[in-house]
């Protein structure tokens, strides 16, 4: 293999390089699955933080080898679950989560010195990593051992997913203060994820979700060092969220343009000197909206493809969907059968036994060559409005994001795009359309949580919580780090509602088009 690599043309050499060395098109360990197969992280979330811990430990026993935390939709706003917007949608899709008891028992005896853990959360992550913090205090682990990632990336939120609270510029302080505190205080916390994944599945096509999330990701470097920090300091704990859709050698290859075009950008545009600082780590997910609630059972193909595709193309992590998901949460058993087929192509379909296996495909290097150029030509069009946070009050995303949706949706409807069962091969009495046990949640949640909130709040100090959040208060007036004040604050026991209200009321709600 070393005579073929230098036996290539020089320039050819150069934008491929070696497995674990710049500009890591290969990938960005010498030796990838050789020795281990990446991280299996099944999302998984739901109902009360004691039903969502039973469900992890039942995946961490067959063979789960990371946590990955859904929260419900009012803790990714940042609401108790007694709040009148909370109204219907308390544990729906993911874990309710509003005190630090509360996760206190979504972690209850998983010892988080053993184990990985991402929380898939946006505009309240610094509560959500500080509650996580506290719990680690109260199990006796310290913060240098704990390893994981918070989301933490609020401008795809503007523009391809929707769950942000205050605007851009306060918002961007909290990401920047994540940064700042966890380089000190939290050594091997991933503080970001850079995500493609929800962009991709509100309808960008491959070259955009690179362009669009590398875009967010100079938007967040920039942030960081404005703020006076070490880009060799932070970089290395950045990480990226990718999707992974039904075009096998595309997805590859947009994995590899990605990581080349990253490490460009991190050396040769902002000067980093650590190679650490150049890779880009990236999570995979399976694509949610390719999935089909006709005939569902085809969901499993889908997925086993896609998962296949993300470890092609080198992904570090990775979640495979389960195949009732168009349907509702998955279920014990289809949420089983989706980490099989991780556990399958793992330990059975010999694709560990090579690193970067399609490189050097004429292919792979064309589509990578491709998407690589598209995706700098799209950049270069944010850039001169102004970088990310410019595009995102210009509409920019928006426009394109949709443009491209309707495209992909009119090649469906008039059959230039197939998808089996839907708009080709469809067959209402198709055995594979018999219906499938769906997840229900408990419609006395919303009651039941009200009730521990309530519990939850006569049980402490009143005085010390407003203290505490009056702390916040100032700190959030001033350019303090605010991750100290909130810690505070949860460590007097206040809630996540009341934290986040706080900073509400001081720094406001965003208005789309204000």
């Amino acid at each position: 293999m070393e005579g073929l690599f230098e036996s290539l043309p020089e320039g050819y050499r150069e934008k491929l390089g070696r497995p674990g060395e710049y500009p890591f098109t290969r990938g960005i360990y010498p030796r990838m699955y050789l020795e281990r197969p990446w991280t299996m992280r099944q999302y998984a979330g739901f109902s009360t933080a004691e039903e969502t811990n039973a469900r992890y430990r039942y995946l961490l026993a067959q063979g789960q080898t990371g946590l990955s935390v859904a929260f419900d939709l009012p803790t990714q706003l940042g609401l108790d679950p007694d709040h009148p917007m909370s109204v219907g949608e308390v544990g729906r899709v993911g874990v309710s989560i509003a005190t630090l008891a509360d996760m206190e028992k979504l972690f209850q005896g998983i010892p988080l010195d053993q184990v990985s853990t991402s929380m898939t959360i946006n505009a309240p992550a610094m509560m959500l990593l500080a509650l996580y913090l506290l719990v680690a205090e109260k199990q006796g682990v310290p913060w240098e051992k704990l390893s994981g990632t918070v989301q933490n990336d609020i401008l795809k939120e503007y523009f391809a997913r929707g769950t942000y609270i205050y605007p851009p510029g306060p918002s961007m302080r909290l990401v920047t203060d994540i940064f700042e505190f966890c380089s000190q205080k939290v050594p091997r916390w991933n503080t970001i994820s850079i995500s493609g994944y929800h962009i991709r599945e509100a309808g960008a096509t491959a070259a955009q979700e690179i362009a669009f999330t590398l875009a967010d990701g100079k938007a967040y470097v920039r942030a960081a060092l404005e703020r006076g920090l070490d880009i060799d300091r932070f970089a290395p704990r950045l990480s990226f969220f990718f999707a992974a859709h039904n075009d096998i050698f595309e997805e590859v290859a947009k994995f590899r343009a990605a990581r080349r075009l990253w490490a460009r950008i991190m050396r040769e545009e902002f000067g980093a000197k650590d190679p650490r600082s150049w890779m880009l780590r990236f999570h995979t997910q399976t694509g949610g909206s390719t999935l089909t609630a006709q005939e569902p059972l085809n969901n499993v193909v889908r997925t086993a493809y896609q998962a296949l595709a993300a470890v092609l193309g080198g992904t570090q992590s990775l979640h495979t969907n389960a195949y009732d998901e168009a349907l509702g949460l998955p279920t014990e058993k289809s949420a089983l059968l989706a980490l099989r087929t991780q556990q399958i192509l793992a330990y059975e379909s010999g694709v560990t036994r090579a690193v970067d296996p399609l490189g050097g495909s004429f292919y792979v290097e064309h589509l990578t060559e491709a998407l690589e150029q598209e995706a700098e030509r799209l950049i270069g069009e944010i850039e001169a409005l102004g970088g990310a946070v410019a595009a995102v009050e210009a509409g920019y995303f928006h426009r394109a994001i949709e443009e491209s949706a309707w495209q992909f949706q009119k090649e469906v409807e008039e059959g230039k795009r197939i998808i089996v069962g839907v708009n080709r091969f469809q067959d209402p009495k198709s055995p594979l359309n018999e219906p499938v046990p769906v997840q229900r949640i408990d419609p006395e949640l919303h009651e039941k949580r009200k009730r521990e909130v309530a519990e939850f709040k006569r049980n402490r100090d009143g005085e010390s919580v407003r203290v505490g959040l009056e702390n916040l208060r100032r700190a959030a007036r001033g350019s303090e780090n605010l991750f100290p004040y909130v810690l505070e604050a949860f460590r007097r026991r206040a809630t996540l509602g009341e934290v986040c209200g706080v900073l509400r009321e001081e720094w406001g709600e965003y208005q789309p088009g204000r």
